[in-house]
């Protein structure tokens, strides 16, 4: 076989290296794929869709709209590069093997997950001995678990009835259960659904149990980090409309439209959702126990989910946080 000479293989080469930089090209071109779905601090990317802020920041990016667990499974599925979840329900998405880092934090709840309760129960301890639907081990069993040990009850102390978050309203209304735990809107039309019905406690009583965030597969984020970046530059000026009093009304209006409620309706759920400026999330990406910290409130829902048996085993939480390129954005 007659040898092949440095200058073939040089060739050859770079022929190779040029077919590789063609792929990457073509892969860099193509928008970001973002699964978002209905919640006001997700909703919110709908200011920068509708001002075509994105465009004006130099990203092309694919906004998806789902329910939320379609858009997670849509990630996992490859069909996205990126979906907006709770720090929970990534860790619950990366068990499964869908790796994910999260890269931004949209807000924390602040009052719109809730435990709704029928008339005639005023709090927390009135629920002893009763009946509570609830989705079991998505974040509305925790704000219940969290609830119960801070009026120093235990799940044991009440009755847990299994409940798709999204028939919250009917189940209440039925009478079968005694207090329903669900996040807006279900939580809103499960009070509206039963007349004398009242919040019993809230998230707003525990801000960080509850992280909403932006979570990108490692691929996506190693490949297109200049571009997240400037998703994260976006999502700020999102904000800074959102907050500035010039401006709110506009932005509620463009929210509300997008999931066909009027604007009046749609106002108070931002009272429910903390936005967080870049000054305000700051200390939350330092690594700290408790709910103040992203990482501290992660390890807690991992621990509640490993114990509820939603996984196995316990994960590693620092691979599901990177926060470098939202501090980069805020300095």
């Amino acid at each position: 076989m007659k040898p092949i000479s440095f200058i073939s293989r040089s060739k050859a080469l770079l022929a190779s290296l040029a077919l590789c930089f063609t792929i990457t090209m073509a892969k860099t071109a193509e928008p970001l794929k973002i699964a978002y779905s209905d919640w006001p601090g997700w909703v919110a990317w709908e200011v920068g869709i509708a001002k075509e802020w994105f465009k004006e920041a130099g990203v092309d990016v694919e906004f998806s709209w789902f329910a939320y667990v379609p858009s997670m499974d849509a990630f996992a599925a490859g069909e996205v590069d990126a979906v907006c979840m709770t720090n929970g329900d990534a860790l619950v998405t990366g068990s499964t093997g869908a790796a994910n880092v999260m890269i931004l934090i949209n807000d924390y709840s602040n009052g719109n997950d809730m435990v709704v309760a029928a008339p005639g129960i005023d709090s927390l301890k009135d629920l002893k001995g009763k009946k509570i639907g609830v989705e079991i081990g998505f974040v509305s069993h925790l704000l219940l678990v969290n609830g119960l040990e801070k009026a120093g009850m235990s799940e044991d102390d009440v009755e847990l009835v299994p409940m798709v978050t999204d028939q919250a309203a009917q189940t209440l209304a039925s009478g079968d259960v005694d207090a329903i735990v669900a996040w807006q809107p279900n939580s809103g039309q499960s009070l509206k659904a039963v007349a004398g019905s009242k919040k019993v406690y809230s998230s707003a009583d525990e801000p960080g149990l509850i992280y909403d965030t932006l979570a990108v597969s490692p691929e996506s984020l190693a490949n297109r980090a200049d571009d997240w970046k400037k998703v994260i530059e976006v999502w700020y000026r999102i904000v800074d409309y959102i907050k500035d009093p010039a401006t709110q009304d506009d932005a509620i209006e463009i929210m509300a439209a997008r999931v066909d409620l009027p604007a009046e309706d749609y106002k108070p759920f931002l009272a429910g959702t903390r936005l967080l400026t870049g000054e305000e999330v700051l200390p939350i990406f330092k690594k700290g126990e408790g709910f103040k910290s992203i990482y501290g409130s992660t390890k807690i829902v991992d621990e509640f989910q490993v114990n509820n048996e939603v996984y196995d085993e316990a994960q590693d939480i620092d691979s599901y946080i990177d926060m470098s390129l939202s501090k980069a954005v805020i300095k």
